[in-house]
């Protein structure tokens, strides 16, 4: 999601929010014991006294010898490999999902790589297993080491390795020089046995705008050929890939890395992961910041009324923002109208693609044009895009972006130009089930993590309906698509939203923008009252999808709470930063 959210997903697709979205033997499991050595604590077991759930609690014993991940460099050459599974695919091996493999590509020296062996299945410890994928940066002044900050990724399909070879800016120098910055790719994702599906099938994936009983159904009948196909491409590990696995995947590699209880920090889709750790182990948490917060307790309507709102609100503080700015290309004009004007050329079929005038944009791809480009936020591209879009710009002149102002590309018409492309990588890997045609599909762990049914299609465009009432400008929400995508999947999911239930312990902090267009100021506020006395909300009142980058105020306080647990005073609020005009 953002600067923050450069997921594998993504690099197939930049509007497909499909595309931006595992196994341990008795011998393996052996090994982990060891690996998790000299910690004090069992990995998988809740925490004495917790009142945590206690399903697959007990598979691994207190550690007893000295073994933790090996880690290695991983700059240029320097990448980790993993072990073949008891799949044989090969899951250890950098870019076999036939997405681009980015290892050392743009990446700093001085980092270190490493894989822990963990279960596809943590009810199964003596199955199958897959090797999960890390990265490390030690920490500046060892003299003055405070222990592993631990950062969860968010997206879903965002790669924490390449965070850690590539986005180190993303960390204070305060923070780098005080902890080991530690990052994943979570099950499913990237290096760690990432969902893979033919390319050709997820390129022809149905538009969110389902507007017939006949739409729908096809829409139902695509989804489950596509799990079909992803699950015979990806293996076990397909049915695993919910957070709920992953918040054992997190204690594996805090216990790995030798910390008593753990130092997290979670952006967007990673608070989830967050928020679930602290209430699976409540006692294992030391420090945890959950940033652009997740609320995981909304069924389908509530979901889709709140993600609607936000992204509405963002629109209208765009709109706000060119009244009051010279600079903005739409300055003088009313943005409301404009926008009305462009959303019904592109519901008419006449708004034609600027880098491939024989297309027409659809309403779903405009809105999503616009979504991204509240993230930043980048209101003055967006200004002039749709300028331009309006006929009264140059498209193509953008402020420091490439020529095309980044207005993203229609998953159908563009995935056979980057499927030609990644041809001769994809062919020469080749690897079983996950050589040529295939694509990465991490958006299947959102499909696991919630359940969001429209039962038939009168309620789904009840929905529609529902939705373009909240938000008359933003109606065709990026969210639908997290509605659709997932329809006829099975159910109950593997990871039903609910209320978090976490027990009296060290604070945890949370901050969220005012107006960040994807997770809305009322999530925070939820979760943290479902942290009950837990929780401590630092607001940012400016805009985008992000604090701790946006707003020096929120990365001071983020910062003294990481190294002290000091939290700031209940209440309160980082002023807002004016985006760039």
């Amino acid at each position: 999601m953002t600067a923050h959210q450069q997921d594998a997903g993504e690099r197939y697709a930049r509007w497909h929010p499909r595309g931006r979205g595992p196994l341990f033997g008795r011998g393996a499991a052996a090994a982990l014991v060891l690996a998790l050595a000299g910690t004090g604590l069992a990995v998988g077991a809740p925490a004495e006294g917790s009142g945590a759930d206690t399903a697959g609690a007990g598979t691994a014993q207190r550690a007893g010898a000295a073994h933790t991940i090996d880690w290695r460099p991983c700059d240029g050459d320097g990448k980790s490999k993993g072990g073949a599974s008891k799949t044989g695919r090969g899951d250890g091996d950098p870019g076999q999902d036939g997405s681009e493999d980015r290892s050392g590509a743009g990446s700093e020296p001085g980092a270190e790589c490493g894989t822990l062996r963990v279960p596809v299945d943590w009810a199964e410890p003596g199955g199958a297993s897959f090797d999960l994928h890390l990265a490390r940066r030690t920490a500046g002044s060892p003299g003055k080491r405070a222990g592993s900050l631990v950062f969860g990724p968010g997206g879903p399909g965002d790669s924490g390795v390449e965070r850690i070879r590539t986005g180190m800016s993303r960390f204070s120098e305060t923070l780098r020089d005080r902890f080991d910055v530690v990052s994943f790719d979570p099950r499913g994702v990237g290096r760690s046995n990432p969902v893979v599906c033919s390319a050709e099938l997820l390129a022809r994936q149905p538009s969110p705008l389902i507007g017939s009983e006949a739409a729908f159904a096809e829409t139902v009948r695509y989804n489950r050929v596509l799990r079909e196909d992803c699950r015979r491409r990806t293996g076990p590990l397909f049915d695993h890939v919910d957070t709920l696995s992953m918040v054992k995947d997190l204690d594996a590699v805090r216990a790995a890395l030798g910390e008593r209880a753990l130092t997290f920090h979670g952006s967007s889709y990673g608070t989830l992961l967050g928020e679930q750790y602290a209430e699976r182990y409540p006692g294992r948490v030391r420090a945890m910041v959950l940033e652009s917060v997740v609320d995981h307790s909304a069924g389908t309507g509530d979901f889709l009324r709140s993600q609607a709102a936000t992204v509405q609100d963002s629109f209208e503080e765009f709109a706000a923002w060119c009244d009051r700015t010279e600079s903005c290309a739409l300055h003088g004009r009313d943005v409301p109208e404009v926008w009305g004007r462009l959303l019904a050329r592109a519901e008419a079929g006449k708004l034609p693609d600027p880098e491939d005038p024989a297309r027409a944009l659809s309403a779903f791809e405009v809105s999503v044009l616009a979504m991204k480009r509240f993230y930043d936020p980048q209101w003055a591209e967006l200004a002039q895009t749709l300028a331009a879009l309006d006929g009264t710009g140059d498209v193509r002149r953008q402020a420091d972006g490439p020529p095309r102002a980044q207005t993203g590309e229609a998953p159908r018409a563009r995935a056979d130009e980057r499927q030609e492309k990644r041809k001769g990588k994809s062919k020469s890997k080749g690897k079983g089930a996950a050589g040529a045609g295939v694509a990465p599909n991490p958006f299947e762990v959102f499909c696991q993590d919630w359940d969001l049914p429209a039962a038939d299609y009168p309620a789904y465009a009840a929905q529609l309906r529902r939705v373009a009432e909240v938000a008359p400008d933003m109606r065709y929400p990026r969210a639908l698509m997290s509605v659709s995508a997932c329809l006829g999947g099975p159910s109950p999911v593997a990871n039903p939203q609910h209320r978090l239930r976490v027990p009296p312990g060290a604070p945890i902090l949370l901050t969220n923008s005012r107006h960040d267009p994807a997770t809305g100021y009322d999530w925070a506020a939820s979760v943290t009252r479902q942290l009950g006395g837990r929780g401590v909300l630092l607001g940012y009142e400016g805009w985008g999808h992000g604090t701790y980058t946006s707003s020096p105020c929120a990365r001071r306080a983020v910062d003294r709470y990481l190294l002290t647990r000091e939290t700031p005073a209940p209440g309160t609020r980082c002023p807002a930063v004016e985006p760039a005009g």
